[in-house]
């Protein structure tokens, strides 16, 4: 199937604001010459706009010329929580290499986030994350029984693991992120190849259901070369955070 004309519209104005070509504080064509550009009518033109108004990219309108305000877009919560969509938005090809998934008792500190029983058994899994088939980061991450069992079973090598669970009907409503760095330890060097001690950016992050109960609990280590994070408020709307 074709690639609708608003989104392959969309797509090159993004590519021309990521590499530099349309710089931040530039202002896009005007409609009119995008329309020629493109061999379009202004629907698609103003559906692309549109799109890329509402990842922050752009702004501007009422007719006035629209002006580049960020080169990354911003992303809602779903990829967020998806390194997958995530790569995707911003250009990059992701892939994956499932290392060892397990029923295991996790560890204290793991148990005690997800709110489970000492003897209660979870989830477990380790996988390696690729940008454009460069080893970008290494997940750890640890669901609750009933919510990881669907994982023991699926190829974790085809794509987003939240992408699955959404389709298993899991409610996957709200995650708190924490930031910090940290060494690598051996793993994280031989998987990632960086040497050990290498300073990681590490993102742990407790998911939860609509109910508040938690189903997810993730360490995940980015190579501090291919990961960012870049933090925007207004007075009007919480903070929002974008990684790359």
């Amino acid at each position: 199937m074709a690639t609708p004309l608003h989104r392959a519209l969309a797509s090159e104005l993004r590519d021309r604001i990521r590499s530099g070509a349309i710089g931040v504080g530039e202002q896009l064509p005007s409609e009119a010459q995008l329309c020629r550009d493109f061999s379009a009518s202004r629907g698609p033109v103003r559906q692309a706009l549109a799109a890329l108004r509402d990842e922050g990219l752009i702004g501007g309108g009422q007719g006035k010329r629209p002006v580049v305000l960020e080169s990354v877009p911003s992303q809602p919560f779903e990829s967020f929580l998806s390194f997958t969509r995530r790569a995707e938005l911003t250009g990059h090809v992701p892939g994956q290499q499932l290392q060892e998934i397990a029923l295991r008792r996790p560890g204290p500190t793991v148990a005690a986030a997800l709110q489970l029983d000492p003897q209660a058994y979870a989830v477990q899994l380790l996988r390696l994350r690729l940008l454009d088939d460069r080893p970008a980061m290494l997940e750890r991450m640890t669901y609750v029984e009933d919510v990881g069992r669907p994982l023991l079973d699926a190829d974790l090598n085809a794509g987003s693991i939240y992408a699955l669970l959404s389709g298993e009907g899991v409610d996957l409503y709200a995650a708190r992120h924490t930031f910090d760095a940290v060494a690598a330890d051996a793993t994280d060097s031989a998987l990632l190849e960086v040497p050990e001690g290498t300073p990681l950016l590490r993102e742990r992050r407790l998911t939860r259901d609509s109910s508040g109960r938690p189903l997810e609990w993730s360490e995940d280590r980015y190579r501090p070369d291919v990961a960012t994070v870049t933090v925007t408020n207004t007075r009007s709307t919480r903070p929002s955070v974008s990684r790359v």
